[in-house]
């Protein structure tokens, strides 16, 4: 008899079978979750050894942590399979790889091997930037919570995130460590460096809209031709992830805070009278 008879039948065995589906269905999300956070604990190691390698190497692995971390929600609303503790396993993956593992990376690639100076305190320079990169794991943790309890932003549906996405901001940090490769000794450079750290961290704890593009329906059938613009894309990012990584990331800040911008100075019609 067939698993198909078996099942319109109702016999046990089709039972056990389809509750053991069930199972592994549920652990595919929180497999990819776990492959997250493994990424963003070899990322802290690499770092924390400060060779050129190793920082390259980390920077990648959270790279590696956000495509992850893009799966596990994608698999888990695909598969119907989405439940509070896998949000909260999310959540505390998501601090460790993109709220500790980018702020070790960038007190480390930016701050550690600045020379000395005579005419400023590095040690000054130091500890600033320790409070910089705790500045931005609050952060994290900040937009983490507040879209644990808030969700998307009122009134775009799943359209638009409050504030930067946690992967984002790691990605512009990693991205500018992928590009630039040498970390800095310039202690000027690693003043820009922290305003850069700053800015992502307070645009986490802010309100301003970012596009999510979970509206884009990618469990469904799409034009043939989105074929040629996906390749040329995987293409550019194997042989020129350096650039094309960092254009992509800034580019996605970029215009959130420039579309916010708009939506400010934009006049507004004046209320009709009652």
């Amino acid at each position: 008899m067939s698993s198909f008879e078996q099942h319109e039948l109702g016999f046990p065995g089709s039972r056990r079978a389809n509750a053991k589906l069930r199972r592994g269905i549920y652990l595919l999300p929180s497999m990819m979750t776990v492959a997250n956070l493994v990424c963003g604990f070899y990322a802290i190691m690499s770092a924390v050894k400060g060779e050129l390698a190793d920082l390259d190497s980390a920077a990648k692995a959270i790279g590696f942590a956000i495509v992850f971390d893009s799966f596990d929600g994608f698999v888990a609303r695909a598969t119907g399979t989405t439940s509070e503790f896998g949000k909260q396993f999310d959540s505390l993956a998501d601090m460790v790889s993109f709220g500790i593992a980018p702020a070790v990376l960038a007190f480390t690639w930016g701050v550690r091997n600045i020379l000395q100076s005579e005419t400023i305190d590095i040690r000054r320079i130091h500890q600033i930037g320790w409070w910089v990169g705790l500045a931005f794991a609050v952060c994290c943790a900040w937009r983490l919570a507040r879209f644990n309890i808030q969700g998307m932003a009122p009134g775009g549906g799943s359209k638009y995130f409050i504030g930067l996405p946690c992967p984002a901001a790691a990605g512009l940090l990693v991205a500018t460590v992928h590009a630039i490769k040498t970390p800095i000794e310039d202690w000027r450079w690693s003043i820009v460096w922290m305003i850069v750290i700053t800015i992502a961290a307070a645009l986490m704890a802010s309100t301003v809209r970012f596009r999510s593009f979970k509206d884009i329906p990618m469990a469904r059938r799409q034009p043939s031709v989105l074929i040629v613009p996906m390749a040329v894309l995987v293409f550019l990012v194997f042989f020129y992830s350096e650039v094309v990584l960092m254009v992509i990331a800034s580019c996605y800040v970029a215009i959130g805070v420039i579309l916010h911008l708009v939506r400010i100075l934009r006049p507004h019609p004046p209320s009709q009278p009652a």
